[in-house]
């Protein structure tokens, strides 16, 4: 009798947790007692991995070490390369006032359980909600992304893989940044390729990486290779298979990354921010000297024939140097000819506009000349 009454509350409460929230909370606070459970099952692998470092032979430890610096030391020599080329990336990065994401900031967690299930591909990690881990985070490996946290718990998350039937990411070839849809196939050694044209240029060994269109995973890390390309005549889409880069069913040790959570304009003020110290420094883009246009030049009236004056009967004079004054109508804006010959008569200053009810005036007349 107390089986089955068990056996119904069981049932009871599974139907309970699928449907509502209201166990929510109770798993959130089982899972700080199923943490201590996870630590005792563990225990034995880190017992045994402390008593074969205590006994291992010290040549092993040796050739061991001089492998490691010399990895080492190639590896630094890659990071200074690297280093380099990054900074100039930030540069050039803010020089253009982009918020796109250089280097994203990751946290190592461990794995420490697997769902049972075998229809779903879900795995355990020891950073929970305390850790300042979100839902939807992106998790990866040291070979490419493997999923995202859907489970927050105070200790503990649960981690949604690639694979799982219920899963897609965004994804484009590396070679030619071609856009498509991966989605899981329950095979943790598959992924598909949904809606793929048939005359797409995707081919066998293609690098697939994430596009960040889905505003979930970061761009640029590597998600699968394509493993078999199957082209039918009588299909709109062609049947695209590939493999995951993430080792998901060895990976121990992963990383988690967590994306920029500033405002566009958070982003905007400092990127502008890092240009002005850029340019404080000297190193701000260099701006073309301008080469300033000549100033127009104003060209000067012709002068006007006098009107009303009438020729005069004697022969004229040279002008003299005395410059005439000007009239209250135009302006003096240039000085008469210091001299000229016998031959033309003098310039004459160009009649001023008066009323019709005055005589007009004329220029001032030359010696020998008369009004």
């Amino acid at each position: 009798m107390r089986l089955l009454v068990l056996v119904v509350l069981s049932i009871a409460l599974m139907v309970v947790d699928a449907r509502f929230t209201l166990l929510k909370p109770v798993r959130s606070q089982m899972s700080l007692v199923l943490m201590q459970s996870y630590w005792v099952t563990d225990l034995p692998q880190r017992l045994w991995q402390g008593v074969a470092s205590q006994f291992g032979s010290r040549t092993e430890l040796v050739a061991e070490n001089e492998k490691l610096k010399t990895e080492n030391l190639l590896l630094q020599g890659r990071m200074q390369k690297l280093a380099a080329l990054t900074e100039q990336n930030v540069r050039l990065r803010e020089l253009l006032n982009s918020s796109a994401l250089v280097n994203e900031k990751v946290e190592v967690a461990e794995l420490i359980g697997m769902d049972p299930n075998p229809f779903t591909h879900r795995i355990i990690i020891n950073k929970g909600e305390r850790d300042g881990v979100v839902l939807g985070q992106p998790v990866l490996d040291a070979r490419g992304l493997m999923g995202q946290v859907v489970e927050l718990m105070p200790y503990t998350s649960r981690v949604l893989l690639l694979t799982d039937t219920t899963h897609s990411i965004p994804v484009q070839v590396n070679r030619n940044g071609l856009r498509a849809i991966a989605s899981g196939t329950g095979n943790p050694e598959r992924l598909e390729l949904r809606h793929v044209a048939d005359t797409a240029d995707i081919k066998e060994g293609d690098l697939l990486v994430s596009s960040g269109l889905g505003q979930r995973f970061p761009a640029g890390y590597p998600v699968a290779t394509v493993k078999e390309v199957i082209h039918d005549s009588g299909q709109p889409f062609a049947i695209v298979r590939a493999v995951p880069t993430a080792a998901l069913n060895r990976s121990r040790y992963l990383l988690l990354v967590f994306s920029d959570t500033r405002t566009p304009e958070e982003r905007a003020n400092d990127a502008a921010q890092a240009q002005e110290n850029l340019d404080a420094q000297g190193g701000g883009p260099i701006v073309p000297a301008t080469v300033p246009k000549p100033a127009p030049v104003t060209p000067a009236a012709a002068p006007a024939a006098p009107a009303t004056a009438p020729a005069s009967t004697t022969p004229a004079k040279p002008a003299a140097t005395t410059p005439a004054k000007p009239t209250a109508a135009h302006p003096a804006t240039a000085k008469p000819p210091a001299t000229t010959p016998a031959a033309k008569p003098p310039a004459t200053q160009p009649a001023a506009v008066k009323p019709a009810a005055k005589p007009p005036v004329s220029a001032p007349a030359t010696p020998g000349g008369r009004e």
